[in-house]
């Protein structure tokens, strides 16, 4: 598997608080990421520590066997990055904000960035600030692509965008994924949005590692049965979540893609990625083997 980001024992605190511990990870070149977790989880953390805006505490971080605490223009050119607020210059024109990219990257590509641009209507000419939400969102995604890094970070990039900002924000992303084999690491709260593009999930949980893996093997590897209700424990191995109704015991369990039936007291049935990860969530104990 070539490597796009790995991490050993990864760590990171602020004062006596750690936000991320004993991270290990690798995540494979060309996959479009899930980044997932609840608030505190330390998504942003970790995308920060990928970026190089912060350095960690303990551990070690590379980005393309590069460094990423490095600092050097090398470790740097090898990652782009759309922040949650789409930062720009409100006082800039479009035109301007191309200008300082072409000026700060070394592989600025200005007529990618144009070309993407005018195929979204955005004039160069109007003023950052005059932009709305969705097009300062595009022109930010403009700008990163056309650092043509290897690796494209976006930290909840579909926050306050309307349906069809969110629908052509991800249009452009995946098109350029297609185009140019990035490798792509997103967190968003939006799961369905996620689970239409993603084919890799990190779950964030309480800063550490939760669940890592090929999405299509997580969800092979977990099941939901139902079966009559029971108060007892089930004697069903590798039970995730138990939830019960009047007379219905729900079981998701994590289980081996090849295993035979379970007892036919139960019934068995594919797990969603959105169940998946609530449930998981709601245990913050639990973590696949």
């Amino acid at each position: 598997m070539n490597t796009a980001l790995e991490a050993e024992g990864l760590g990171m605190r602020y004062g006596k608080v750690w936000a991320l511990r004993d991270c290990t990870l690798r995540l494979p070149a060309g996959s479009v990421i899930a980044l997932v977790g609840p608030n505190g989880a330390g998504k942003t953390t970790l995308l920060q520590l990928v970026t190089g805006l912060l350095k960690p505490v303990e551990g070690t971080i590379k980005v393309l066997n590069e460094n990423a605490r490095a600092g050097s223009a090398q470790a740097l050119a090898q990652v782009g990055f759309v922040a949650q607020e789409h930062p720009l210059y409100p006082s800039l024109s479009v035109a301007d904000l191309l200008r300082l990219g072409r000026s700060l990257n070394l592989r600025w590509d200005q007529t990618l960035a144009e070309q993407r641009l005018d195929e979204l209507g955005i004039p160069l000419k109007r003023r950052a600030g005059d932009l709305s939400g969705g097009q300062q969102s595009q022109v930010a995604l403009a700008l990163a692509l056309a650092k043509r890094a290897p690796l494209l970070v976006l930290d909840e990039p579909l926050a306050n965008l309307d349906p069809i900002a969110r629908r052509d924000f991800m249009r452009v992303l995946m098109a350029a994924v297609a185009e140019d084999g990035l490798t792509v690491l997103m967190s968003s709260h939006v799961i369905a949005d996620l689970e239409a593009v993603c084919d890799w999930l990190v779950l964030l949980n309480r800063g550490k590692i939760q669940l890592i893996g090929a999405i299509e093997e997580i969800l092979a590897g977990h099941r939901l049965l139902t079966g009559p209700r029971t108060d007892a424990d089930p004697s069903v191995p590798g039970v995730i979540r138990a939830a019960h109704s009047n007379r219905h015991t729900d079981l998701l369990v994590r289980t081996e893609a090849d295993r035979p039936d379970f007892h036919p007291a139960w019934q068995s049935h594919p797990v969603g990625l959105e169940e998946l990860i609530l449930a998981y969530l709601e245990h913050p104990t639990a973590v696949a083997s």
